[in-house]
């Protein structure tokens, strides 16, 4: 059967499946046994094709180091590839174990979208963790930057000049001298 209309002959083409062949203007070709099909028969299992595993893939699990293999080809091989990865030496039992957040008394599983690295002591914690104070970040609780000291004597200043005001409003003249009190400004 050719494709077509009478005013496109060469345009699109009819499904190869008996009993439709119906004209698709966008036909698939399978790439296991090369015929052409319209949307409805595109997958291997609706056209029955002969060879369906061509090309496919699948990823088993190692139940021993739950390490993921991808395979290609028939399902028979599963067991061959399972044996061969164990004889290999990449099968290690201690690789199972799923790491697990280091901060004390966490134990949080580490996982894609559970973890960071916090970016001053380059530690993997979970989420919970994800600030440096909340992990007991080294680096971070042990260099102390000018900028902390300068706000630390701020907050003194701020402290000192809250408590001695006493409750007095701003707006009454009883206030303590200059002298006496360090000088707020407020911005």
């Amino acid at each position: 059967m050719a494709g077509g209309t009478e005013a496109f002959p060469d345009l699109g083409k009819h499904c190869q499946l008996s009993g439709c062949h119906q004209l698709d203007f966008l036909p698939f070709k399978c790439q296991a046994c090369h015929k052409v099909f319209c949307v409805e028969h595109r997958s291997c299992k609706s056209h029955e094709c002969p060879e369906p595993e061509h090309n496919s893939r699948k990823v088993i699990i190692c139940e021993i180091c739950s390490t993921s293999i991808e395979i290609t080809g028939k399902e028979d091989q599963e067991k061959m590839i399972l044996d061969k990865h164990e004889k290999s030496g990449n099968c290690d039992p201690r690789k199972k174990k799923k790491p697990t957040c280091p901060v004390k008394r966490c134990k949080e599983t580490l996982t894609f979208s559970n973890r960071t690295i916090c970016k001053t002591c380059r530690l993997e914690v979970c989420l919970k963790h994800r600030f440096p104070a909340d992990h007991a970040c080294k680096q971070a609780s042990s260099s102390t930057t000018p900028a902390a000291a300068d706000r630390g004597s701020w907050n003194e200043k701020f402290l000192v000049a809250f408590g001695l005001r006493n409750g007095k409003d701003c707006g009454k003249s009883g206030r303590p001298s200059a002298s006496t009190t360090p000088s707020l400004k407020a911005y």
